[in-house]
């Protein structure tokens, strides 16, 4: 079996094609990097594609070697969440791609959203929750699902939409808070700064993301909108705590420095029962 993975060079679309290696799917991997630019044990594995998704191509299924399965990771601009480029360029380009991979043969598409997709309730969140996205790269990711389901109207494929939660782990952005703690390590500081950490979120380490990620797609009982978390939530201090702990470091954390942020609700955690039960399949 062929699977295409597109931004595979990412965070985690790198752990994604080790998860299939090991596996031993046949895995074609795709970046807009050339292949002397990618520094990744994973390289000489897999048939790797350079390619700029921004542009048109007449035959993109063609291109990738008629893959059977797409892992769609693709997405330019983050983690700047509220800018308008979300919506002005990575939709419509993004919904060019995938359409034209359907039109040309494609029958199986899945494609990572993210939790932002529902906006500021709380949680638990189960899928069947009208999706209320408050920032442009939510809003983007909506319409793109939105648009891939009036698709499925007209051609008769398969489309799993893995709503990821948040994730941390090696090679995460410098703005996530353990990335923050790291930086604040090797600094020196005596103090990290932060909020009152009583917020409640959803964290999985990248590699199990990547697990299920893989998991998900590969199974054929259940697709649409599938949570990808834990289902526990835990505080932000937590999180921070238990890191601290697990790495043998410590710091003195200033709690309260910061205000607690007024576009993410305080309880904020996904509902992974459809998940459980593909994993117990």
């Amino acid at each position: 079996m062929k699977v295409l993975v597109t931004g595979a060079t990412g965070f985690v679309g790198n752990y994604v094609v080790w998860e299939l290696l090991k596996h031993n799917f046949n895995v074609i991997a795709s970046g807009v990097e050339s292949s002397k630019e990618v520094h990744t044990s994973w390289l000489r594995k897999v048939d790797y594609v350079s390619a700029d998704l921004n542009k048109g191509r007449g035959d993109w299924f063609s291109f990738f070697g008629e893959p059977n399965i797409l892992i769609h990771l693709a997405w330019e601009g983050l983690p700047n969440y509220e800018e308008l480029f979300h919506l002005e360029r990575n939709l419509p380009k993004n919904h060019a791609f995938l359409k034209n991979m359907v039109e040309k043969g494609l029958r199986k598409v899945v494609v990572t959203g993210t939790c932002f997709e529902y906006g500021m309730q709380s949680g638990p969140l189960t899928e069947d929750l009208t999706a209320k996205p408050n920032n442009s790269y939510a809003l983007a990711k909506d319409c793109l699902r939105k648009s891939l389901e009036q698709l499925q109207k007209k051609i008769d494929y398969e489309l799993t939409w893995i709503r990821v939660f948040y994730m941390y782990g090696k090679g995460q952005s410098q703005n996530s808070i353990l990335s923050q703690v790291d930086a604040a390590l090797e600094r020196g500081d005596k103090v990290f700064n932060m909020s009152g950490g009583e917020q409640l979120r959803d964290y999985l380490p990248v590699e199990k993301v990547a697990e299920y990620i893989v998991k998900i797609s590969m199974q054929d009982k259940s697709s649409g909108i599938i949570n990808c978390c834990s289902g526990e939530p835990i505080s932000i201090r937590k999180l921070v705590e238990d890191y601290l702990a697990e790495i043998n470091r410590s710091i003195e954390l200033n709690l309260g420095f910061y205000p607690y942020p007024d576009y993410e609700p305080m309880a904020f955690w996904g509902n992974n029962n459809k998940l459980k039960k593909i994993l117990s399949d």
